[in-house]
C-alpha cells in the first residue's frame, strides 16, 4: 500500500517533470491568451474612440444622460428596497407549513419567473389603466409610466429574491431550529433570531446579483415611455444618426450604478461575516496563532 501510494504521489507531482511542464505551458498559454484578448479590446475601444466618437456631441448630450441617470437611480433604489422586502416575505411563505400559503407563494414565483419581464411591464402599463372606465379621471394615466416601472421591477425581482431566501433557509441545518425550540423559543422567534440571520448570509450573494440584474433591466423601461438612459440613447441616435457617441455615456452611467452596487454588496457580505473578517484574514490570523504557538513551544 505504501509503495503504491508513493508511486501515485510521484506521478501526480510530475515524476519526470512532464506533467509539471504541461501545467506550466498551459498556465503561460492562458496568460498570453488573456493578454492578447485585453490588448485586442483596448485596441478596438481606442479605434472606435478616435474614429467614431464625436467629442462635441458627447458634451452636448451629457445633461440629458445625467437627468436620465438620476431617474434610473431613483427607480432602482425604490424597486430594490421593495423587491428585497417583498422577497423576504415570499421566501418565508415558500417554507410555510400552511399548504395554502406555500402553494400561493409558489404560484407567484412560477408566474413571475416563467414570463418575460417585458410582458409583465406591458401587463401593468397597458393593462391596469383599462380596468378603469373610459374617460375616468381617477387614474393618473399621464404619470403612470414610472410607477408601472417600479411595480413591474419589484414584482419580478421579488420572486427571485424569495427563491434566494428560501434556498438560504434550506441551507441552515435543521438542528438550529430544533435547538432553538428546545430552549423554549417559538417558531417565529427562532426564525427571526436564529435562522433568518444565517439564511440572509447564505442568500446575500444571490440577492446582490439579482439586484445588479435589476439595474440592467431598467433598459427595458424605454418601451413603456420611461425617459431612462436607453431612451435618451434612442432619441440621440434617431436625431443625429450617431450610435457610438451616446453609447459611451450609456456604458459609463450603467457601470457607475452596477459597480457601486457591487461595492455595496461586498460591504454587506463583509459585515454579515460572523467574525467580521474576510476568509483570507481569518486564514492569516490562524497562521499567525499557529506560528506563535510553535515559537512558544
Amino acid at each position: 500500500m505504501t509503495d503504491a501510494y508513493e508511486t501515485d504521489g510521484t506521478a501526480e507531482s510530475g515524476g519526470d517533470g512532464s506533467l509539471l511542464m504541461r501545467d506550466g505551458l498551459i498556465r503561460r498559454a492562458g496568460e498570453l491568451l488573456s493578454v492578447g484578448v485585453l490588448l485586442l479590446v483596448i485596441g478596438a475601444v481606442g479605434f472606435i474612440a478616435v474614429t467614431q466618437v464625436n467629442t462635441e456631441l458627447l458634451t452636448t448630450v451629457f445633461p440629458q444622460f445625467v437627468e436620465a441617470f438620476w431617474l434610473v437611480v431613483r427607480i432602482v433604489a425604490v424597486a430594490s428596497l421593495l423587491s428585497v422586502t417583498l422577497g423576504v416575505l415570499v421566501g418565508l411563505a415558500r417554507i410555510s407549513r400552511s399548504p395554502v400559503t406555500g402553494r400561493i407563494a409558489k404560484g407567484y414565483v412560477e408566474f413571475f419567473r416563467g414570463t418575460p419581464l417585458l410582458f409583465q411591464l406591458f401587463l401593468i402599463f397597458f393593462g391596469v389603466p383599462r380596468l378603469w372606465p373610459a374617460g375616468s379621471t381617477n387614474f393618473p394615466v399621464a404619470d403612470w409610466a414610472v410607477p408601472a416601472a417600479v411595480i413591474g421591477l419589484t414584482l419580478n425581482h421579488a420572486a427571485y429574491v424569495g427563491e434566494a431566501i428560501r434556498g438560504g433557509i434550506d441551507a441552515v441545518p435543521d438542528g438550529q431550529m430544533e435547538a432553538a425550540r428546545s430552549l423554549g423559543m417559538s417558531r417565529v422567534m427562532a426564525l427571526r433570531e436564529i435562522v433568518l440571520p444565517q439564511a440572509w448570509r447564505n442568500a446575500l450573494a444571490a440577492i446582490g446579483n439579482d439586484q445588479i440584474i435589476l439595474v440592467k433591466d431598467t433598459s427595458l423601461l424605454t418601451v413603456i415611455a420611461v425617459p431612462e438612459i436607453m431612451s435618451v440613447f434612442r432619441d440621440v441616435n434617431s436625431l443625429r444618426l450617431d450610435p457610438w457617441t451616446p453609447l459611451v455615456w450609456v456604458c459609463l452611467f450603467y457601470l457607475a450604478i452596477t459597480l457601486s452596487m457591487s461595492q455595496l454588496v461586498n460591504a454587506l457580505e463583509r459585515r454579515a461575516d460572523p467574525t467580521g473578517q474576510s476568509r483570507r484574514g481569518q486564514m492569516a490570523a490562524l497562521l499567525r496563532r499557529a506560528g506563535g504557538r510553535g515559537d512558544g513551544e
